[in-house]
């Protein structure tokens, strides 16, 4: 009969690393005597990082004794006094009880509680910390050794020296080891997917990483696309370890890397944004973006290295030539504004993005300010081409007629959908501002407020797409939940970096990126796109792109960090690169697990 052998616990604490502050519950120390186990917790136990720790499906951590004397072995650890009950962050160190054996909905009594087994571990950078072995996480996958998480059914005390009894069998009998095998290497069976998301005690999240992956295999049976979700892998109540998803960004048909496009034409569309039509060099047709997409840019003559810099699409889905619209507000957009001409020759990687309409019958809720019309513009051009029946909401911000581009063409556009309804909103003008082929067109003057969104009566089932300013986008998506409208159903469209995921790290001021501190690097250069940086490798500072990025303050996504859990995924839009160590799973192609990889040849990062 299997035993619990120690009751650890321990609360949250700063701990330094890699120059950072993390704060992390992972330590944890035996206690003696009887500990009650609530619904979220045991007495005296906390997490540093809720996203992906804690919680009432991971209430408890459970590590086997035997598994500590395998790594205790393993890593050359024997004489370490730093190797006891709890070492691995665990909560129940157990006589018994191995991942091989142990069921996902499996159910056990332990003293006067009950538990249920909910997932594995979350493979999580920070027992790497703990045991100063970096590779840690991807090891716990690699030996099928990666402990549990367990939710209370009926709170009670428990303490050391307590039998464990199984007093129910989890359904279909797939194990931890089974389950952890299944999220984070390849070669996967999809009869197993089916069943693990049947299982009722998978925690959601997994649930959801293991819904990917079937819909993933289900197009690759259908199109013979390929399979992989492309995503974080991991365990929050969303989708991966760090509580938000990495993005899933490509296109087919398309390109690799970098090909020539030649400018055909740049036009005017206000005071302060001109497009760029672009057609390949020798007239044949251009692989077709969506509506939506992006393109990113290297303009060989506006600098040493060429600048990249990545524009939405304005232009209908299908047409000879791609149109990028650009906004004059630094040094590369006034070069494409005062220099680029009719004839001259750019580089761009193939349309990608995310930021794609939906199919459905819902109501759509196009919402842009400055800038931001063009990608909304390609959407309703695509609305308007497919004679849409969908309600259709056009709301723009600009300061005033002068800098209001498309205004004639996204009316025309909205005058042949058969229900349509369009608000523009001059934050600059007043009521006497002179009358222009703007400004003849429906303008309210005043901005666009959460209290003017609240009483527009916008339907409450719209697909929402907003692309703006991102203090815009922020305030905009608050105001359309506040009066109603599923968070979900908001699509936003970000050109900077995007939102770190760094769990358990301390707040940090945000830095703007740069080069790194010291001697410049003498490797490969390495371009950020999204952040507007180049600079040479240096292998010296740092061993993985990961690493790099961070030298340079370039925002970043992880949480293993040693090339299992796909966090850090990234779009490589040039060059090429090496593993070290190879991850458990390659990513598919055109993607990037920065964590564990580093320059072969110059490179480029949607980063």
């Amino acid at each position: 009969m299997a035993h619990l052998l120690s009751v650890n616990v321990g609360m949250p604490k700063d701990v330094a690393w890699h120059g950072k502050t993390v704060h992390t519950g992972i330590w944890k120390t035996p206690v003696g005597g009887p500990r009650m186990a609530r619904r979220l917790n045991l007495d005296g136990d906390g997490q540093g990082d809720l996203a992906g720790h804690g919680g009432e499906m991971r209430a408890v951590l459970v590590y086997q004794a035997d598994s500590i004397a395998y790594w205790r072995k393993h890593l050359g650890r024997e004489e370490s006094e730093d190797f006891g009950y709890g070492v691995f962050g665990e909560n129940f160190t157990v006589d018994g009880l191995a991942d091989d054996e142990v069921c996902i909905g499996d159910r056990y009594r332990i003293g006067e509680a009950e538990f249920e087994v909910t997932q594995p571990r979350v493979t999580c950078y920070r027992v790497g910390l703990r045991l100063d072995e970096p590779a840690l996480p991807s090891l716990l996958v690699q030996h099928h050794r990666p402990g549990f998480y367990m939710r209370v059914i009926t709170e009670g005390h428990v303490q050391a020296g307590d039998a464990i009894t199984r007093t129910r069998r989890g359904p279909h009998e797939l194990t931890v080891a089974d389950v952890d095998a299944l999220l984070y290497l390849p070669d996967r069976d999809r009869e197993r997917l089916k069943a693990v998301v049947d299982i009722p005690a998978l925690s959601p999240g997994w649930r959801q990483s293991f819904l990917d992956l079937l819909e993933g295999d289900g197009a690759a049976e259908d199109d013979g696309s390929g399979s992989g979700d492309g995503s974080a892998r991991g365990d929050s109540e969303t989708r991966g370890t760090g509580g938000a998803a990495a993005p899933a960004i490509g296109t087919e048909p398309g390109w690799s890397g970098f090909r020539p496009l030649r400018v055909e034409a740049v036009v005017p569309e206000s005071s302060t944004i001109a497009s760029v039509y672009l057609t390949a060099p020798d007239g044949a047709v251009l692989p077709p973006a969506r509506a939506g997409q992006y393109l990113t840019l290297r303009i060989p003559e506006a600098g040493d290295p060429p600048p990249i810099r990545s524009y939405s699409l304005s232009s209908a889905p299908g047409g000879k030539a791609y149109r990028i619209s650009v906004k004059r507000e630094g040094v590369v957009s006034s070069y494409v504004h005062t220099k680029l001409h009719p004839g001259a020759d750019v580089q761009s990687a193939a349309p990608r993005g995310e930021f794609v309409l939906v199919p459905g019958s819902e109501p759509v809720i196009l919402l842009s300010a400055g800038v931001g019309v063009t990608p909304v513009l390609a959407i309703l051009h695509q609305l308007a081409a497919e004679q849409s029946g969908r309600d259709v909401w056009w709301l723009h911000s600009a300061r005033n007629a002068d800098q209001q581009a498309f205004a004639q063409e996204a009316h025309q556009l909205l005058a042949a959908l058969p229900s349509s309804h369009e608000h523009v909103f001059h934050t600059g003008a007043d009521e006497g501002e002179a009358a222009s082929t703007a400004s003849q067109l429906p303008v309210t003057h005043g901005r666009l407020t959460a209290e003017v969104l609240a009483d527009l009566g916008l339907p409450a089932d719209a697909s929402v797409y907003i692309c703006g300013p991102e203090a815009f986008m922020t305030a905009m998506t608050k105001a359309l939940a506040d009066i109603g409208l599923d968070p979900g159903a908001v699509h936003m469209e970000l050109f900077g970096a995007l939102a770190p995921i760094n769990p358990g790290l301390a707040s940090v001021a945000q830095t703007a990126p740069h080069p790194p501190a010291g001697e410049p690097g003498t490797g490969p250069l390495v371009t950020f796109a999204r952040s507007g940086l180049t600079v040479p490798w240096n292998a010296q500072t740092a061993p993985s792109l990961l690493e790099f990025a961070e030298s340079c303050d370039v925002p970043t996504r992880w949480s293993c960090r040693t090339g299992v859990c796909h966090t850090c995924v990234t779009q490589l839009l040039a060059g090429e690169a090496a593993y070290r160590p190879d991850p458990l799973e390659p990513p598919e192609a055109g993607q990037l697990l920065v964590c564990c990889s580093r320059p072969t040849s110059d490179i480029v990062l949607d980063m």
